[in-house]
Order: structure tokens, then C-alpha cells, then sequence
């Protein structure tokens, strides 16, 4: 089962990363707010559940940055002959820096929207048995030191319906 976890959260990234995903989506809010935003490069887009302190020791990590993870998997049996059938429990983690107080929850809540907006738009059949109804949670977390000065993160939560 954890090369499955692997599998979806690689499909999650190859969403995000692509020309219609994240660098479109920030760079239409962009536009559309009339506010600057960094724009999004595929490589900080990471298949990896990873605290921000040891993101930053570690590899010094590019702001703004994307993580995408399974958090956890629920074998249904919904089909009985399908060695796996039921949910994966997916994360995709935004976390922003700025020197600036005033700036990282704004900014922040632009990047989610970027997320939300793409996973809006890729509502269904995902391909090699997984399967996207819509609907989502976004849970934001309080700003801490870090970063630049100081760093935020929201975790946009949702589920992907497989069958293996």
C-alpha cells in the first residue's frame, strides 16, 4: 500500500506542475487582484511531507513552496475483488515567507487560492484508478519565525477516490 500513497501524491504533483496548474493559476490571480506574487516553478513544487525547519537546514528551501502528501489511506473494499478500493487522504501543503507581518497571510491566501482553483478544475477521472470528486478543506496555521523572517502555512486537504 505505500507505493499507492506514492502514486497519488505523484499524480497530485504532475497537476499542480502543469502549464494549467499552479504557474497559470497564480499568475491569473495576479492579474486579476492586481497584487505581485512570485510566480510558481515547477521545482518548488515537492512530493514530500517535510517540517519547515528541516526543509530549511536541510536544502534551504525556495519560497514560496508547495508540499504534497498522502496523509493517510482507507482501504474500503467498496469493489470486493480490488486488492484496494477506498480513499486516499491527500495534502497539499502552501508555505510563505516575508519579512513583512502584513504581507504573508495575504500572500498566503493567494497561494491557496491558486491551489483550490486548480483542484476545481480537475474535477474527475484522474487516471490509473483515481478519481477526483471536488471538495476540499484549508486549514491555515499561525505565522512563526522562519523563512525570510517569517513564515505561515495552510494545508488544503481533499480526497482521492482509488481503486487498485
Amino acid at each position: 500500500m505505500p507505493v499507492l500513497g506514492s502514486a497519488v501524491t505523484r499524480r497530485v504533483r504532475d497537476i499542480m506542475t502543469a502549464a494549467t496548474g499552479l504557474p497559470y493559476a497564480v499568475s491569473a490571480i495576479a492579474e486579476r487582484e492586481r497584487v505581485e506574487l512570485a510566480p510558481i516553478d515547477p521545482s518548488q513544487v515537492i512530493a514530500l511531507n517535510v517540517a519547515s525547519a528541516t526543509a530549511e537546514r536541510s536544502a534551504g528551501a525556495a519560497y514560496p513552496a508547495i508540499y504534497t502528501y498522502c496523509e493517510t489511506l482507507a482501504n474500503l473494499q467498496k469493489e470486493k475483488f480490488r486488492t484496494f478500493s477506498g480513499k486516499a487522504h491527500m495534502v497539499v501543503e502552501v508555505r510563505v515567507t516575508h519579512d513583512r507581518l502584513e504581507k504573508v497571510s495575504s500572500n498566503l491566501e493567494y497561494y491557496t487560492g491558486a491551489v483550490t482553483e486548480v483542484l476545481d478544475a480537475s474535477r474527475g477521472d484522474w487516471g490509473g484508478g483515481m478519481f477526483y470528486t471536488g471538495g476540499y478543506k484549508v486549514e491555515f496555521g499561525p505565522i512563526k519565525h522562519g523563512g525570510k523572517n517569517f513564515l505561515q502555512t495552510a494545508k488544503v486537504m481533499f480526497e482521492v477516490e482509488v481503486s487498485y
